[in-house]
């Protein structure tokens, strides 16, 4: 069975890595399983045939067979769990790698996002100047503590697994405000994941599809 799955046809970053997508692409390389990409117009992203997937008309998805996915972080999990490459074989380090995957993306990625709303959806609200320095705050209040976690070590915990790969995924998100900058333990630790081949791939498949002139009607 094939796997497909779906991205923006235009990412809004232009291909820089930081749609959810590239997350699945990267996971699937390090895990060497092809796959295929179907593109979704931004109009077409409500519509009845792309929300039969993604009940909240997002990307991206994942089909495989009968079975369909959302939730980058969900698919990410099923192809660690079914594939070897991003989970330890030990038990207890398997759990600590899983539990690295759910605080990225709950507990470091929120005020990332919120700071991208405000800063390109919300800008031109007046409350935007007094609301920007409390989110950003938060933020490296959550990295400060990640620096520490993290320490001298290569990795979260012991060697590359599903836990750096999304924690990689959610800090790459804060590079355009210039606040991972500020923690040179951590934007030497993104830039790890970067160099990994599988990552390489993935970026350059991704970058490729927004590099290529926009299909005629």
């Amino acid at each position: 069975m094939s796997i497909v799955i779906t991205a923006f046809e235009r990412s809004p970053d232009g291909g820089m890595g930081l749609a959810r997508d590239t997350r699945v692409r990267w996971a699937l390389e390090e895990v060497g399983q092809p796959y295929e990409v179907r593109l979704v117009p931004f109009g077409a992203m409500k519509e009845p045939a792309h929300v039969s997937l993604h009940p909240f008309g997002q990307i991206p998805t994942y089909e495989e067979g009968d079975l369909v996915l959302f939730e980058s972080g969900a698919i990410i999990f099923h192809l660690a769990d079914r594939h070897t490459g991003l989970l330890p074989m030990d038990a207890n380090a398997r759990a600590r790698a899983i539990t690295w995957m759910f605080a990225a993306l709950n507990t470091v990625e929120p005020p990332i996002l919120e700071l991208v709303t405000a800063r390109f959806v919300e800008g031109d609200k007046p409350w935007t100047p007094e609301r920007m320095p409390l989110i950003a705050g938060r933020i490296r209040e959550r990295l400060g503590r990640l620096v520490t976690r993290l320490g001298d070590a290569e990795w979260l915990d012991g060697g590359f697994s599903a836990g750096d790969l999304t924690m990689v995924s959610v800090l790459l998100r804060l590079r355009p405000s210039g606040i991972l900058a500020e923690f040179p333990s951590l934007a030497a630790y993104v830039a790890r994941g970067e160099a990994r081949p599988a990552y390489q791939r993935a970026f350059a498949a991704q970058l490729a599809i927004n590099a290529a002139p926009v299909p005629g009607p």
